[in-house]
């Protein structure tokens, strides 16, 4: 009778056993620094289509964040080699499916802004991050007449500044957690 149960109960464990591990997402924190290079020649492409999000999730008001990089912006600003086009930051969360968000800076008109994109995001070893990123000229119609295009994916290291380079425009991101533990702080003596 005690085998019996026994092994009713390990039927009842067994799907949970046997389950893949699901893993959840965490909350990070992403800021992203949008620079044009001025040395580098400004390649003018095609205008931004008009589906330029594609289904991607704008980022929330509730969401948005005050940037620390700021010191990195006001170096960037002094220099004259970049113009700093946009700079954001917002919490969202992040695991080992991609989460595409669409982001847009200026007035919008007919559905397009000065500035738009979309970054994709997936949590494995390294971030994977993809950009798509359309800096638009709009005339006093309000219809888009030449893009510049930064198109980008690479994997970046968490919790560091890392630069996406894609010739004239560049993309500098860093994906800090806001859920891993903090160090731990050394012990102020080593006991014997």
């Amino acid at each position: 009778m005690r085998l019996f149960r026994s092994l009713t109960l390990l039927t009842l464990l067994m799907p949970a056993l046997v389950a893949p591990t699901a893993f959840a997402d965490d909350l990070y924190q992403v800021e992203m620094i949008l620079v044009r290079q001025n040395a580098v020649p400004a390649i003018v492409s095609r205008a931004a289509p008009e589906d330029w999000a594609a289904g991607a999730q704008p980022v929330s008001a509730d969401s948005l964040r005050t940037p620390s990089l700021n010191g990195e912006v006001e170096k960037l600003t002094a220099s004259n080699e970049y113009t700093v086009l946009l700079h954001k930051a917002w919490q969202q969360n992040l695991g080992e499916e991609a989460t595409r968000i669409a982001i847009s800076d200026g007035k919008e008109q007919f559905g397009q802004f000065p500035i738009e994109g979309t970054l994709s995001m997936k949590l494995g070893r390294f971030t994977d991050v993809d950009a798509d990123f359309w800096v638009n000229q709009i005339n006093e119609d309000g219809l888009v007449t030449a893009s510049e295009r930064l198109k980008t994916d690479s994997h970046t290291k968490n919790g560091q500044l890392n630069f996406l380079d894609a010739g004239h425009l560049g993309l500098l991101i860093k994906i800090t957690s806001l859920t891993a533990p903090a160090p731990r702080a050394a012990p102020e003596e080593i006991p014997d």
